[in-house]
């Protein structure tokens, strides 16, 4: 891993972003054509800078996803690859397990939907339990039935990321860092990829930008008036004290609101054994905005003129409103916890750390739930991969390898 200096740079395939997707999708290309020219741009001086580094290590089991959706399949796919590479590599991976809990009656018709969704997904293990069984699993935890997932597991994501591109590179792969593309030239033969450390010419680019996967896109000239567009969603965990860590086994998370992709507010035990509480989701007024006061006048002018963001704002100011409370106020947010995990304290947890997550968003307001890989003229595109794409990347890389492979000609 280096920074290149000037001069054109040949290659047959450009990966642009090292998070875990797209070094995923580098791994699983040099692994089927070892004779690959290839090289990973990342804008950052380091790999997993954003998404892949700032999540809470959850490994997804696929009980919320659409059954037939690119997120279901994906999910069980990359899941099972991605236990094994760990176990391989000896990264650390274990599974606490996941309980879904229903607070109230009103909660028992999504929950049994939530059931359904998971049987349809083939979730490993399963099971609908009551209050006794709750109490088993999770002694301090409040609710009147709950969904557990014992096969939902927990790793570190930036481990996996480095490991992905000591792969990369160990299979002749490169990887420029502190490298951002910042234009791109479409020739009879190839794409030049404009960069500060000298022009790269490919012959097939793979876009897995994350933050900035809209941006790409119109580099690309692929972005029509359509295509979605990134709106950065911020979202606060808080860090729970070694007396209040002992009240949570595993994962512990609300019913979600089928209206959302976003989770909730949960409990995560991680795998180096603090237990997280968050995140919220509140508009990020920079894509790279991990702090209140991180402001880009460009990044937070564009989600504003967005209409797409305009009209979701317009029919969930409620929801919207209720996330910037929690966002401001620590007993809001302690509140909130407190539903299901009534012996926690305000004193027991401290603020820490943030993630931004890049959420396409359509025209229409629509929030793009699913995985969105689109093909075009000598160029994928990775134009939304939120959660569970870090479970799913080893599955998303194959998928991608094989178009590459066939689209391309590679």
């Amino acid at each position: 891993m280096g920074t290149a200096s000037p001069g054109t740079q040949r290659v047959d395939v450009a990966v642009i972003g090292a998070g875990i997707v797209g070094l995923a999708t580098a791994l699983q290309l040099l692994e089927r054509r070892p004779d690959l020219r290839l090289v990973v741009l990342e804008r950052e001086a380091k790999v997993a800078a954003h998404q892949s580094g700032h999540n809470s290590g959850v490994v997804h089991a696929g009980l919320y996803y659409a059954p037939g959706s690119q997120k279901a399949l994906l999910c069980r796919e990359g899941k099972g690859l991605l236990e094994r590479y760990c176990q391989a590599h000896g990264i650390p991976i274990a599974w606490p397990g996941k309980l879904v809990v229903a607070l109230d009656e009103t909660e028992l018709p999504r929950l049994a939907a939530l059931k359904e969704r998971g049987l349809a997904n083939r979730v490993d293990g399963l099971e609908e339990v009551g209050p006794e069984r709750m109490r088993e699993i999770e002694p301090h935890v409040r609710g009147i039935r709950a969904l557990w997932s014992p096969r939902t597991g927990i790793t570190d994501f930036t481990l996996v990321t480095r490991a992905y591109a000591d792969d990369v590179c160990a299979r002749g792969g490169e990887i420029e860092l502190s490298r951002p593309v910042t234009a791109i030239e479409r020739r009879p033969d190839a794409l030049v990829l404009k960069t500060p450390g000298g022009p790269v010419e490919a012959r097939s680019v793979i876009a897995c930008a994350g933050l900035w996967a809209d941006r790409v896109a119109a580099l690309t000239g692929e972005r029509t008036r359509e295509s979605p567009s990134i709106v950065p969603f911020r979202g606060d965990y808080y860090t729970l004290s070694p007396e209040a860590a002992a009240l949570v086994s595993g994962l512990v998370y609300p019913v979600p609101d089928p209206r959302f992709p976003f989770l909730g507010v949960h409990l995560t035990r991680r795998i180096d054994g603090q237990v997280w509480a968050g995140p919220n989701a509140v508009l990020a007024f920079r894509r790279t905005g991990y702090r209140r006061r991180d402001i880009s006048l460009r990044d937070l002018a564009e989600a504003l003129a967005n209409p797409g963001f305009r009209s979701l704002a317009r029919r969930f100011w409620r929801t919207g409103g209720a996330e910037m409370w929690r966002d401001w106020s620590k007993g809001a947010f302690v509140r909130e916890v407190q539903r299901f995990l009534p012996e926690l304290r305000g004193d027991q947890v401290t603020f820490g750390p943030s993630g931004v997550r890049a959420q396409a968003l359509g025209r229409d307001g629509t929030l793009v739930d699913d995985f969105d890989l689109a093909g075009g003229d000598r160029v994928l595109h990775v134009r939304n991969a939120p959660s569970p794409a870090a479970t799913s990347s080893l599955a998303i890389g194959e998928r991608l390898a094989a178009d590459a492979i066939d689209r391309f000609g590679l």
